[in-house]
């Protein structure tokens, strides 16, 4: 039988569902999901093995126009998703009003790369907005597959993968069979932490913070680990600390109980605030964010 082995680049607009589309696909948490626009900073693979086949799902950051040196570098990681892919899966939220970016479109049309568009939310649509989109983009991406989904509830999500798999060309594994991303574990505890400040906190808190892991040690019995969240001011500090420490305790204790979740073992989570500022405009900050 021939092997099929391929990068999936998913693209779209913040908060069309991209990383839950993901997830849902991948059968593994590997990509943060919140309600907030721009939860997805960095690109994060996602591999999907199987005896005949191996898709490596690419979550990118939401399509957006950048406004500080964070933002830039997260539509670079877009830009480079642009080129590099064996199969775009675009990801619409019928009830975006905002249409992807015209430019990142006109790319998809040069491609010359298979485009499958999934029409996410669908639970939530009315039936003529989805029938309108479906027409909308049969004339404007006319070479594409088109398929409602709800990643949520998991309708059609099988369908898609067939799409999917039918469009990815045939080629040996770009990576062992075992693996299942390129990213260490420390990576995913910064995103885990990441994900609780964006669950517990409002307004510019979660755009203003970042997540660095210092210290991650594990022996036997349990993973020691002691991060870092960076903020830009003195008063997103206090927030973040809360009254007499009470949200950071909450923020550490959801963070800890996700943590020993995904790594299956007992962890110790300690948390320091600190406040850095502007690290979103300093290009040598974001390196060392990994950005």
């Amino acid at each position: 039988m021939e092997h099929r082995s391929g990068f999936i680049n998913v693209i779209g607009n913040p908060n069309a569902g991209k990383s839950t589309l993901v997830n849902t696909l991948s059968g593994q948490k590997l990509s943060i999901v919140t309600s907030k626009a721009q939860t997805t900073r960095h690109r994060i693979l996602s591999i999907v093995n199987s005896e005949d086949y191996q898709l490596v799902f690419s979550d990118t950051p939401g399509i957006l126009k950048p406004h500080y040196k964070l933002q830039e570098a997260m539509m670079g990681v877009v830009h480079e998703a642009m080129e590099d892919a064996d199969v775009f899966l675009l990801v619409i939220d019928p009830s975006d009003r905002e249409m992807p970016d015209p430019n990142v479109i006109e790319k998809l049309k040069r491609s010359g790369k298979p485009v499958v568009i999934a029409l996410n939310k669908i639970d939530v649509v009315k039936g003529e907005m989805l029938g309108g989109l479906v027409e909308h983009w049969s004339k404007t991406l006319p070479d594409a597959e088109i398929i409602p989904v709800s990643a949520m509830k998991h309708t059609n999500t099988d369908k898609l993968l067939e799409l999917i798999l039918k469009n990815t060309p045939v080629h040996p594994p770009y990576y062992d069979k075992e693996e299942i991303t390129d990213r260490n574990e420390r990576f995913f505890v910064a995103e885990i932490i990441r994900e609780k400040i964006l669950k517990n906190y409002q307004k510019e808190i979660p755009y203003a913070s970042e997540v660095a892991v210092e210290g991650f040690k594990e022996d036997e019995r349990i993973i020691r680990i002691n991060a870092t969240v960076f903020v830009e001011r003195e008063s997103q500090k206090a927030i973040v600390i809360g009254h007499r420490g009470a949200a950071l305790k909450k923020l550490g204790t959801e963070a800890r109980l996700s943590i020993e979740h995904f790594l299956g073992k007992k962890v110790f989570l300690e948390l320091f605030i600190k406040v850095d500022k502007d690290w979103r405009n300093s290009e040598g900050k974001l390196k060392k964010f990994g950005y």
